[in-house]
């Protein structure tokens, strides 16, 4: 690990202020990504801001068909809040899911989401449900945010302060957790939504992607398992490791997307989620 200095800003106009003193400065949330970079030598910021107590980052509530979730939300705190439980229960599910014990108690979904780790949870979250990421200068629907592997559409000093999600009629995540890290093979967020399908997956390539042929068999179907028979993803493109073959991600995926929809299919359906 390289040298750094370590600042931990009490405001998020500090914050900011820091980051844009600093150009070779890092922001830190809950450090699940960027500390393992630190420490294989893959990355030697000059400062790290540490954002994790910034109260503008702060809160998980519901308002006006909306959940917001503040960027330095733990992903412990999003599984056993009652509030996500009761209005949005499949990305409960999903941050109960993230990695093992100490990851969820340390890891946030602003990290999550700005880090844009190929095998990370929260971004099929983002864009299963058709979220929008809050920064400190803009709003970014999630269709927009992910570009590549650990790229996003987010500028080197702009931070993630809040994700809303809008609240699906039915909606869950099914995931093949890696047996060491417990971070996604591949995992697969289907909602049901108030315009129709969504299908995102993560984990089978550089970044979370939407399987646009699965949701337009699944819209014609009304979420009919059967719908998905004879599908599968391309492999090429996909990522292909020690962990899996880009074949292998490509049939899982399908298992999975089967997984998800008889979770659903078990969901009751209202007009105030699932």
């Amino acid at each position: 690990m390289y040298p750094f200095a370590y600042l931990r800003p009490q405001r998020l106009t500090d914050a900011l202020a820091l980051l844009q003193q600093h150009p070779e400065a890092k922001a830190l949330s809950g450090g699940m990504t960027l500390l393992p970079t630190l420490k294989q030598r893959l990355r030697a910021p000059s400062h790290l801001v540490d954002l994790t107590r910034l109260p503008e980052l702060q809160g998980i509530r519901f308002d006006g068909g909306l959940l917001h979730v503040g960027a330095a939300a733990r992903h412990a705190a999003i599984a056993a809040s009652p509030v996500v439980r009761a209005q949005l229960p499949a990305l409960a599910e999903l941050a109960g899911l993230i990695g093992d014990q100490q990851v969820r108690n340390r890891g946030t979904v602003g990290g999550s989401v700005a880090n844009a780790d190929p095998a990370a949870d929260h971004p099929a979250g983002l864009l299963g449900l058709g979220a929008t990421v809050v920064t400190d200068r803009r709003r970014i629907a999630a269709d927009a945010m992910f570009v590549a592997m650990f790229e996003t559409a987010l500028a080197p000093d702009e931070v993630v302060v809040a994700i809303e999600y809008p609240q699906p009629r039915r909606a869950a995540y099914a995931k093949q957790r890696h047996p060491a890290s417990g971070y996604a093979v591949a995992g697969v967020f289907i909602a049901q939504t108030g315009d129709g399908i969504r299908v995102a997956v993560t984990g089978a390539g550089p970044c979370a992607f939407r399987w646009t042929a699965a949701e337009q068999r699944l819209a014609a179907s009304d979420l009919n398992p059967a719908a998905l028979d004879g599908l599968a993803l391309d492999p090429a493109g996909l990522n292909d490791d020690l962990s899996a073959t880009g074949a292998y991600r490509a049939s899982l995926v399908a298992t999975l997307a089967r997984r998800a929809l008889a979770a659903i299919q078990q969901a009751p359906e209202d007009d105030h989620g699932i």
